[in-house]
């Protein structure tokens, strides 16, 4: 039979009663002759409170020299799940284990908080799924080359799934969220959104990179390059709902050139309410300045994104980017402190109520006049645009926060994504 991988979200894990519908639902596909591994995320709450622990006795942000023992704590929560599922499952009659990332190993960078995984070695995970045995993998964490335990991030169990799945060359790795898969846009803010049956890893890339909260844009990532086989589907439909009826339900996520592809022109419109902008003021307009401003944004291990530079006007000229909004005043601080006077720019001006919307479909590429729908339907809402970024498949926008929703709505419609795909 297959090989499987099974992701489950904070939710899913959220307390022993679920964890228990977990280990039937993992214990079904095991029974049926599959080979199981299961990588759990810490149960509902456990990051957030242990992060809180640490807070109350660094009470200013803890910067990088708090972030190791941060690792250290916050990937305590992924480890107790994933214990508590073995016992569950063995409670169930099965032979399991558990194993944290730094014991599989799941190899990464020295990057605390924001690790990247570099290797996986398989050879026990192997070597327990050829003895009957159910392997556990606590997600979110790994170990770098000093031995020092780190952690993926935000979602980064999505990641330590899908990469586990690629070292394993597993058939499919299973996604159980609290959702039954990705749809158009968020139901919470459109009702009439959809859930697609398909959506291309491209797609799911924009999408994910985009603001949709359905999965971390590095396990998109991965499944592109590793030719990982996901599908996203909920963990709340009963644990004993038939095998093929679970096993195709969701979304699943897969290679464009496939012929069952649901053909749109936009599959989704995405959000993302976490944005700030930061303006660079009266920039001297010469060779290298974009480096000058970015290279030492970057260099604070601030992510940018959407980027803006203004036509010259006596020699100055004016430098717009995104940053997330919890980097939003370091950056300021750090063009403040160290760059404005050594460019000799007039200011920098910032804004952290903006959002970013954007419409995401491989339809796009062979389109002519998306762009253009889009910004008359948003201009016919009287809503400001900002800034603008394109690539093949994706058109996103930056607008005033609190237009956002009504953007969403309005994109929703104007592209029909309300109407089922024949």
């Amino acid at each position: 039979m297959a090989l499987i991988v099974h992701k489950y979200g904070g939710t899913s894990m959220g307390s022993t009663e679920r964890i228990a519908l977990v280990a039937k639902r993992v214990a079904k596909w095991a029974r049926a002759g599959h080979k199981m591994v299961v990588v759990p995320s810490a149960m509902s709450g456990e990051t957030n409170r242990l992060l809180a622990l640490a807070k109350e006795l660094a009470p200013a942000k803890p910067g990088d020299a708090y972030n190791r023992e941060l690792d250290m704590l916050a990937s305590t929560g992924e480890q107790a799940s994933s214990a508590l599922l073995a016992i569950a499952l063995q409670a169930e009659g099965l032979e399991a284990v558990s194993y944290a990332g730094w014991q599989v190993a799941i190899k990464t960078n020295s990057a605390h908080t924001k690790a990247r995984i570099e290797s996986i070695d398989d050879k026990k995970v192997r070597a327990d799924l050829d003895a009957g045995r159910v392997v556990i993998v606590t997600g979110f964490q790994g170990v770098d080359e000093l031995g020092n335990i780190t952690t993926l991030g935000r979602g980064g169990s999505d990641t330590s799934a899908v990469a586990v799945a690629a070292a394993l060359k597993a058939d499919e790795c299973l996604i159980y969220t609290d959702v039954d898969g990705v749809y158009t846009t968020d139901p919470r803010v459109v009702p009439e959104a959809r859930r697609l049956h398909t959506v291309s890893f491209e797609e799911m890339l924009e999408m994910a990179s985009m603001g949709s909260k359905v999965l971390q844009i590095r396990s998109v990532e991965f499944a592109g390059k590793y030719k990982v086989k996901m599908r996203v589907l909920s963990s709340f439909t009963p644990w004993d709902i038939d095998m093929n009826e679970e096993a195709t339900s969701g979304t699943l996520i897969t290679f464009e050139e496939d012929e069952d592809m649901e053909q749109a022109v936009v599959s989704g419109i995405a959000f993302n309410r976490d944005e700030a902008k930061i303006s660079v003021l009266g920039v001297p307009d010469t060779p290298g300045i974009a480096y000058k401003i970015v290279g030492a944004v970057a260099d604070a291990n601030i992510e940018i994104d959407m980027i803006i530079q203004n036509v010259s006007k006596e020699g100055k000229t004016d430098f717009s980017f995104t940053v997330h909004r919890n980097d939003f005043a370091k950056a300021v601080d750090l063009l403040n402190s160290k760059v404005i006077a050594v460019l000799g720019a007039k200011e920098v001006v910032g804004d952290a109520k903006i959002c970013k919307v954007s419409i995401v479909g491989i339809g796009m590429r062979s389109h002519v006049g998306i762009a253009s729908k889009m910004f008359s339907c948003l201009a016919e809402e009287g809503i400001n645009i900002q800034m603008i970024s394109t690539s093949e498949i994706k058109t996103s926008v930056v607008i005033d926060e609190k237009y956002m929703e009504l953007a969403v709505r309005a994109l929703h419609k104007v592209f029909g994504l309300d109407q089922a795909v024949a």
